[in-house]
């Protein structure tokens, strides 16, 4: 199950809050991703790709409301659901970290591919699934 693999310390961000913010959330947690909420609801989600890619070299300044520039949306899975349920999503949707949520909807956790990999002894389908990530990102 993705509770027995995911990290349950997950901090949310809001969209009003910046660029600058973000970066020193991730430098300081140790971690590349952070779901954006907005009145109790995820709305999107801010990584430090993201933030390079649509902040930095788009040429926006540290000051920039990550409304701005996350990405909008988000895909998520139970904390019940099956390791191969959450590796499925990662592959249908091209991401390399899941939020996980309880059956009230409430974020619990995030899971990534390393975290498949320190669970999983199937160390084939973390490769396949990495592999398949990798190859359209």
């Amino acid at each position: 199950m993705l509770k027995n693999v995911m990290s349950p310390h997950v901090k949310v961000i809001h969209p009003d809050a910046t660029i600058a913010e973000a970066a020193k959330q991730m430098r300081d947690g140790g971690f590349g991703m952070l779901p954006v909420g907005e009145n109790d609801r995820m709305i999107g989600a801010i990584s430090d790709r993201g933030i390079a890619i649509r902040g930095v070299a788009a040429g926006k300044p540290g000051e920039t409301p990550l409304r701005e520039i996350m990405s909008t949306g988000i895909v998520w899975a139970y904390e019940n659901d099956s390791i191969e349920e959450g590796a499925r999503i990662m592959c249908e949707h091209q991401i390399r970290r899941l939020p996980i949520v309880n059956r009230d909807k409430r974020l619990v956790g995030i899971v990534s591919l390393g975290d498949f990999a320190v669970e999983t002894s199937d160390l084939q389908a973390v490769g396949e699934t990495l592999s398949e990530i990798s190859t359209t990102l």
